[in-house]
């Protein structure tokens, strides 16, 4: 039984990773599905993979997050019949660099700053807008384990997801006179695209992330945000917080070395 017919959901970030698993899941619960990402290619593959798992509305459209004047063209250009969005998952973020605050690259701060939490700011405020109307709605935001406790040479990253944190926990409280859900879900270690990107294409160090460890997959994630939006109406899962077994949280994380 498809538990989300009629529903429409929009993911950003949705071409990779975490985004591209929940846009699966949602599609294979028979939802409707606007994704934005930046780049149109990837979209379009995407989107025929998804055309195989529903019958639902699959609309994308390249969006900047990070342009607030884009975000809101993007948005007002939906087409009719998905304007009305029941679920948003903030899903795009990233981090770029791996050094102490001394030391890091300030346009790295930026990209990072712009897109996980000016961005997050930016398509929440289109699309709550029109939820609040309705007085219906769901925002599910990827948040971090490093949005509860620091970690050496990630102060920016870091800072970025306590802010995810605040605002969803703020969004809650100035939410809470309706229908409207809010949700974090923040895992640890997940192997995605993510270490690749903050180590700027270096595969060979982003593979030793995940080494010793049997990382979260994108799935594993998607799994956990699907089960908060198929909940009751009158359910909400505030916050998820997720890790591999063998992490504890940001800082603590067993890893067995090879033999």
């Amino acid at each position: 039984m498809n538990r989300l017919n009629n529903k429409t959901v929009l993911i950003t970030g949705a071409t990779s990773g975490i985004g591209k698993s929940c846009a699966r899941y949602f599609a294979s619960e028979g939802a409707n599905l606007v994704l934005f990402a930046r780049r149109e290619h990837l979209l379009d593959e995407v989107k025929n993979e998804l055309k195989k798992l529903t019958e639902g509305d699959i609309y994308t459209s390249p969006c900047d997050i990070t342009n607030y004047k884009n975000v809101q063209q993007v948005v007002s250009a939906l087409p009719e019949q998905l304007k009305k969005v029941d679920i948003l998952v903030n899903n795009a973020g990233l981090a770029k660099g791996l050094e102490p605050i001394a030391d890091g690259l300030p346009e790295n701060w930026d990209v990072t700053i712009d897109t996980n939490v000016k961005g997050l700011l930016y398509v929440t405020k289109e699309i709550v807008k029109g939820m609040t109307e309705r007085n219906s709605g769901h925002v599910i935001n990827i948040g971090s384990t490093a949005g509860h406790d620091v970690y050496p040479n990630g102060g920016v990253y870091c800072a970025t997801k306590y802010a995810v944190k605040a605002i969803t926990q703020t969004l809650r409280i100035e939410l809470v006179a309706t229908s409207i859900r809010v949700t974090t879900i923040d895992p640890g270690l997940v192997e995605t695209n993510f270490s690749n990107v903050r180590f700027n294409g270096d595969s060979e160090r982003a593979k030793n992330v995940y080494k010793g460890i049997t990382p979260l997959t994108p799935d594993d994630v998607a799994d956990a945000v699907l089960y908060a939006a198929t909940r009751p109406p009158h359910v909400s899962i505030n916050e998820v917080i997720l890790t591999p077994v063998n992490q504890a949280n940001s800082n603590f994380v067993h890893k067995v070395k090879a033999d």
